[in-house]
């Protein structure tokens, strides 16, 4: 393709080294990206607090899609310009999937909040006997009742021991299409968003707010929650170390986020 109008990238396993860092060399040609004019935008699982520590790292603030394409949040006024949840009742619908699905199951709920500095207990939510699939996670304990009372950006179904693969087939052979099931990591965690909400949706939006064309566009991803966006750029690269089903259908394969795969891309145009 011609020279992107705008750059989308996951963050873990993509942007991120393996040790979560942003290297060198990619924060330097995300410095060329921006001096150049072109928006770089930051399209995560993530929660919106969760940002502010890669954007200190590339030291650029930004838009970012978060919560898989769930919301909007500008980092450089710190504050959520766009949340689309799941009702209560619709919740419940999954809940009760998921109780078929995978009856061992244990849920959590990320509801939106308005900044990045949050209080963490007070937007996710889990069940007591809830682990998170990565080191230091951050939840208030509650009962399934509570969880599902309130609006919320996600609904997140953990089994340790289980794959993500596995656990996704399963909750959408029982929801069907009635809400977006996907998952950024493979060690038993699965999302659940509200209908047509993806990272391409997400992405699609700020795009449209810029006037950028989607064929205007090249996103780097390597999980499954990725695939939506993918599909919608103009360019949709998948990182080496990732997922089958990315690799599958990407436009372009790079090297492995260990060996600044997102650098060896942009570098042609910058």
């Amino acid at each position: 393709m011609e020279r992107p109008r705008l750059v989308a990238s996951d963050v873990d396993g993509t942007l991120l080294d393996p040790t979560e860092r942003v290297t060198q060399r990619t924060r330097a040609v995300v410095d060329r990206v921006v001096a150049a004019g072109i928006p770089f935008v930051l399209v995560t699982g993530r929660p919106p607090r969760w940002v502010p520590r890669i954007v200190a790292q590339l030291g650029r603030p930004g838009l970012a899609v978060c919560a898989n394409g769930a919301m909007i949040y500008d980092a450089a006024a710190d504050r959520v310009r766009h949340a689309v949840t799941l009702d209560p009742l619709a919740l419940r619908d999954a809940a009760d999937a998921v109780r078929i699905a995978l009856p061992d199951a244990k849920l959590a709920v990320e509801r939106p909040g308005t900044s990045a500095w949050d209080r963490a207990d007070q937007q996710f939510l889990a069940e007591l006997d809830y682990t998170h699939p990565w080191p230091g996670g951050d939840s208030a304990a509650a009962p399934r009742d509570e969880l599902l009372g309130h609006p919320a950006t996600k609904l997140l179904v953990r089994q340790p021991g289980v794959s993500s693969d596995v656990m996704a087939r399963a909750v959408t052979e029982v929801l069907g299409t009635a809400l977006d099931v996907t998952f950024s990591t493979g060690h038993g965690l699965v999302e659940i968003s509200a209908k047509g909400v993806t990272k391409g949706s997400g992405l699609a939006l700020i795009a449209k707010e810029l006037g950028i064309a989607a064929d205007d566009v090249v996103a780097f991803g390597d999980m499954p929650n990725d695939l939506s966006m993918l599909h919608w750029a103009g360019c949709g690269v998948a990182m080496a170390n990732a997922h089958p089903a990315v690799l599958d259908v990407a436009d372009e394969i790079t090297a492995p986020n260990s060996e600044d795969g997102l650098a060896l891309v942009l570098e042609r145009w910058f």
